[in-house]
């Protein structure tokens, strides 16, 4: 089976290619960094001829509002249009938990155009919806670092390894189209602030990590289920005690 992820070059793409290619498919990576860029559309043609599949997992390069919603909303058209010229069988895009629970942030509602596009698009998909990446924690705490204190909004989290990320996306790939979302997230449901915590102690990080009810996710407000699944999830086996055991190894 040829399977093309674009966006094949980043962080859970090279895993998910590596995932596709190691069980014995023709797995393609396929970003700017390759020649093919599903914004302007260059190299998109060909990088589908006999595609089966294809697996998006592209990040916008921008967070301002407006320029991440043209990359999400043209890449997703630009993808679906040479989709259906190429025959794919199945578009799989992975998109974010929540997304549609907070219109405020401007990277989950371009999430959710594109989202929209993909459903018009013609072709049998399925969008996986994950949590924050345990990956992204770090970041997390910086962004949220006020006067030498980490502010964190009122809310649950569940944040889901990289590696889990890319199995599920490489199971969803091999598997038929559903036409419809799957949730996943990790093993770990708690207070937002307490898994910060968690991450900042393991990083020997003297941060301290408070509660904010006023705090802003990437823009915008956290309720108790902001960012956690709402009804079924598949659970990633990496919980965060495992993955930040790793990370200190490095």
């Amino acid at each position: 089976m040829k399977i093309v992820v674009i966006g094949g070059s980043g962080l859970i793409g090279s895993r998910v290619v590596t995932l596709l290619s190691d069980a014995g498919h023709e797995a393609l990576a396929a970003s700017p960094r390759t020649g093919v860029n599903a914004v302007t559309g260059e190299g998109l043609s060909n990088a589908l001829v006999g595609a089966d599949v294809v697996v998006d997992v592209t990040n916008a390069p921008s967070w301002e509002p407006q320029a991440v919603l043209d990359f999400f909303r043209t890449s997703a058209r630009n993808l679906g249009k040479a989709e259906v010229a190429a025959g794919v069988r199945h578009h799989v895009a992975l998109s974010i938990v929540g997304c549609d629970r907070t219109p405020e942030n401007a990277y989950f509602a371009a999430k959710v155009a594109q989202e929209e596009v993909i459903e018009a698009a013609g072709v049998p998909y399925t969008i996986v919806r994950a949590t924050q990446f345990m990956e992204f924690i770090g970041g997390i705490a910086d962004f949220s670092t006020d006067s030498g204190t980490v502010r964190i909004g009122d809310g649950l989290f569940q944040p889901i390894a990289a590696d889990d990320v890319a199995t599920i996306l490489a199971q969803v790939a091999l598997a038929a189209p559903l036409n419809g979302t799957v949730q996943i997230a990790g093993p770990d449901r708690a207070p937002f602030a307490e898994i910060v915590r968690r991450y900042l102690k393991s990083a020997s990080d003297p941060r301290p990590v408070v509660t904010d009810r006023e705090a802003r996710y990437y823009g915008g407000r956290v309720e108790e289920h902001s960012l956690v699944p709402l009804g079924d999830a598949r659970i990633g086996r990496i919980n965060l005690d495992q993955w930040l055991a790793q990370a200190k190894k490095g």
